[in-house]
């Protein structure tokens, strides 16, 4: 346990950070899984495949681009929450998708609660993205370069 959180950072972070690290390791499990998909010639989850890449790597990379640019968001405890519940939905509608393609009834209800799951964890982003946070408003980012 002391290893996972020294590589996580501790376990409070940024949201942006967490965005790079997760979606750094799900690339991975994509990229390891596809390559034992194209080893065995058996592409039967390949649409599991290509949820954990657009989910995981993606747009996991894309908020935490998103989260960096804002700092004050960043550092906020509903945006790591929104992270984590993505993290996890992600991995879970992989599952169920995975189960469906590979001919297992049971991953349709799987992956139909984890698709609402991340719909609305995208709203919740959504939301962070829409709304103007007080500290936002009161100290604005130049978009003049210095000099």
């Amino acid at each position: 346990m002391v290893t996972l959180i020294k590589l996580w950072g501790g376990l409070k972070m940024k949201a942006s950070i967490l965005c790079f690290r997760a979606a750094v390791l799900l690339v991975i499990a994509g990229m390891l899984w596809g390559i034992v998909m194209g080893i065995s010639e058996d592409h039967s989850t390949m649409p599991a495949h290509a949820h954990l890449n657009l989910l995981g790597w993606v747009s996991l990379f894309l908020f935490g681009i998103y989260y960096h640019l804002h700092p004050a968001v960043d550092r906020s405890s509903l945006a790591s929450l929104q992270v984590w519940i993505w993290i996890a939905g992600t991995i879970v509608m992989t599952i169920g998708v995975g189960l469906v393609h590979s001919g297992h009834a049971i991953g349709d209800p799987i992956a139909a609660v984890s698709s609402l799951i991340v719909l609305a964890d995208t709203l919740l982003f959504g939301w962070l993205v829409f709304r103007r946070a007080p500290s936002e408003l009161a100290n604005p980012r130049s978009s003049v370069p210095a000099e």
